[in-house]
């Protein structure tokens, strides 16, 4: 119990970010009925006005967004700095970002995709846990909470976000995009919830859930998974991107599989897009070089 309460305690006196443009704006403690506590900082552009309207990107792993001397590693994806050229320039719409912390002891838990992991067979499911256990990432028995992670997202936050700010509500402007295993959790967002995010980026998006390939019964789920419930590709919008570096080296191949699922499913130019970026590791420093390209490929203006 004073564990738990000195982590809430460094997590609720965290440093603000600080920007190069706009400002943000600090929800500490999120309450949920679905998800454990969290931190959501919200990024204003400059002259924010609520005499206007904005779209709304969700974004994974919010206290690694904007500013390098509040992380962990003192890297950042330097959001605020690549939005506001892009709205500056005239790229993209006028957006919102909206952070969304990750509980780092539960991360996995959050992120991991429920309905595949939960249509493995129970071999396939202990092959996943011990994998898992190997790598730290889970020392309880592995069950995954992203449907209610999910559900968090779409039944609280959102509305919470719509009514305090300015925003356009429907589909059409409201976005999602993480890296890694929150790449992974875009995907499955704009699957599960096709009538609420219009756009994912999913950067690096961790295929194998956990990291190994050998004997890994997940990517194969996940696939058939994106394969039987990827939303219409008249209204959504998709993009996927791998590098080849550390834990990208992953990638590739399983990527090009789902490029497949992609394609058969009718996504085209214009309304998906996947990148290589041969040489690039899994890094913030990495996805903050090509942020530029998935923002202004779901943000453009309509």
């Amino acid at each position: 119990m004073l564990i738990s309460l000195f982590f809430l305690f460094v997590k609720n006196n965290a440093q603000i970010p600080k920007v190069v443009s706009g400002s943000i704006e600090r929800v500490a403690d999120f309450r949920s009925q679905y998800v454990t506590p969290r931190n959501v900082d919200v990024w204003l552009p400059e002259n924010y006005s609520s005499s206007r309207k904005y779209a709304v990107l969700y974004m994974q792993d919010g206290q690694m967004l904007y500013d390098p001397e509040t992380t962990w590693n003192k890297q950042s994806w330097n959001v605020d700095d690549v939005i506001s050229r892009l709205i500056d320039n005239g790229k993209i719409q006028n957006t919102i970002v909206v952070g969304i912390w990750n509980d780092s002891k539960l991360r996995h838990f959050d992120y991991f995709p429920q309905k595949p992991f939960e249509s493995l067979t129970a071999t396939e499911k202990d092959t996943v846990q011990s994998q898992l256990k190997k790598s730290g990432r889970s020392d309880q028995v592995f069950s995954p909470n992203s449907d209610n992670y999910l559900k968090f997202l779409v039944k609280e936050l959102k509305p919470f976000i719509d009514k305090k700010y300015s925003t356009y509500k429907d589909r059409q402007h409201t976005f999602i995009a993480g890296s890694s295993m929150g790449g992974l959790i875009s995907m499955y967002a704009i699957c599960e919830y096709p009538d609420v995010f219009g756009g994912a980026a999913c950067l690096s998006t961790h295929w194998p859930g956990t990291f190994t390939l050998e004997n890994n019964p997940f990517p194969d789920s996940v696939l058939k998974y994106l394969s039987k419930n990827l939303p219409g590709s008249k209204n959504h919008t998709i993009y996927f991107d791998c590098g080849d570096q550390t834990l990208d080296a992953l990638y590739p191949d399983i990527q090009k599989k789902a490029d497949q699922i992609m394609a058969k499913a009718g996504f085209t130019d214009s309304n998906w897009k996947t990148l290589y970026f041969p040489g690039e590791n899994h890094s913030e420093e990495a996805w903050n070089k090509r942020l530029a390209v998935p923002l202004e490929f779901l943000l453009k203006k309509k």
